[in-house]
């Protein structure tokens, strides 16, 4: 499974709820804390009107809707791709999380791409979507038993 953006974040929180369904999950650009997201992103803010309450006034609410609360649970193996300069999607999401994993041994791989933002996938530079491409490929193809190791 592959998600960028929201689908990222259902990515991360399917890999959470349903990981035992899947080989291998690749989850891009996402939003994996929605108190942080709410105080970092560009948008930062806007999701109280979707909640319809803010991270002040109701953190719990915020931190069940936020799949790095169930990082614990994550058992499938993990490649997270973020872009250092996407503002929507502030990167930290990725660290906090890949630091998370790593902490409870999990199998996960971050890579990082500076100079990009939120649209990578499709205007990033040709080399890091090349880059990309490669690095989605060979991770998929190594969990779901496509290469000769």
């Amino acid at each position: 499974m592959l998600g960028g953006s929201y689908g990222g974040y259902m990515a991360t929180l399917l890999a959470a709820r349903y990981g035992d369904r899947f080989r291998a999950i690749c989850s891009e650009r996402a939003v994996n804390n929605l108190i942080t997201e709410e105080w970092s992103s560009d948008i930062g803010m806007a999701f109280r009107v979707e909640h319809g309450v803010d991270p002040v006034s109701d953190p719990d609410e915020y931190i069940r809707m936020s799949p790095s609360a169930f990082a614990r649970d994550i058992t499938t193996p993990m490649l997270l791709i973020h872009s250092e300069e996407d503002w929507r999607c502030p990167i930290n999401h990725a660290e906090e999380l890949w630091m998370t994993l790593k902490w409870l041994g999990s199998e996960v791989a971050f890579y990082r791409f500076p100079g990009e933002n939120h649209e990578l996938s499709r205007s990033g530079s040709p080399v890091h979507r090349q880059q990309r491409g490669e690095i989605i490929l060979d991770f998929f193809a190594e969990h779901l038993g496509l290469t000769s190791s």
